[in-house]
């Protein structure tokens, strides 16, 4: 079944409506008629089971037939990501969703090339934000990631946020594995926070001052793994300890 993404402030009613690119999707893409289902995610938990009435390549109303709604995740995972090169982030954005995160926060590290501030940020924020809603479309992940705008790692580490569990992916020698660094009670956590450096890493002032926040490093196995690579794996292991394994 076809899904579409509309905010939770237009999914309060018994009715929506499908309009621009998504009404063309729907009408001259994907060819709906009057009478067909389709989902639609709201992005905050909420999946609506909708039919399709009167359709045109600028609009779509829809008719809602049942609604399900999904509580937030029990941890909630933030992957500070350093920007690597041309559109390696936006692959990155992709998998992330599709593996649950809740926010992604691209960073400004020392090694990265691209240099965003003003309204420049703003639109690539708006832009990543757009592939993460395209992401949830095509899971079916009913919570719609928050992208935030590229920050200096500095500004990042200035911003004191707490996490349960804070971890960045690392080469170095008092690496550990994941399972090393759960609470010794056993308590799952419920926020956590994975840092992810660009090609050639973080440097070494960088990672010094990311485990001086707390960060525990993390193994991803012995293998030099590219920052994209990285990026999923790390969630992938977060994604099975936290919510499949029962951890």
């Amino acid at each position: 079944m076809h899904r579409f993404y509309l905010p939770p402030q237009d999914c309060l009613s018994d009715s929506a409506v499908l309009t621009g690119p998504q009404a063309h999707h729907a009408a001259d893409v994907l060819r709906l008629k009057a009478g067909e289902s389709v989902i639609v995610l709201d992005g905050a938990g909420g999946e609506l089971l909708c039919r399709v009435g009167a359709i045109t390549r600028k609009k779509a109303a829809l008719e809602v037939q049942r609604r399900v709604s999904e509580p937030p995740p029990s941890c909630r995972v933030t992957l500070a990501q350093a920007i690597p090169r041309g559109k390696l982030l936006e692959a990155i954005i992709q998998k992330a969703t599709e593996l649950g995160v809740w926010r992604v926060v691209p960073l400004l590290s020392e090694r990265v090339a691209t240099r965003l501030d003003g309204q420049a940020a703003q639109d690539k924020a708006g832009k990543w934000q757009q592939i993460a809603v395209e992401a949830i479309k095509q899971c079916g992940q009913r919570w719609l990631p928050r992208i935030e705008p590229p920050l200096a790692l500095p500004a990042w580490l200035a911003r004191g946020e707490k996490f349960d569990l804070t971890l960045v992916g690392s080469l170095q020698d008092d690496r550990r594995p994941l399972r090393a660094w759960f609470p010794a009670a056993g308590r799952r956590p419920e926020s956590v926070c994975l840092w992810i450096g660009p090609e050639g890493d973080f440097s070494p002032a960088e990672m010094e001052a990311i485990k001086a926040a707390g960060a525990r490093p993390l193994t991803l196995g012995p293998l030099i793994l590219r920052c994209e690579t990285a990026a999923v794996c790390a969630l992938s292991i977060l994604n099975y300890e936290l919510r499949l394994a029962g951890a």
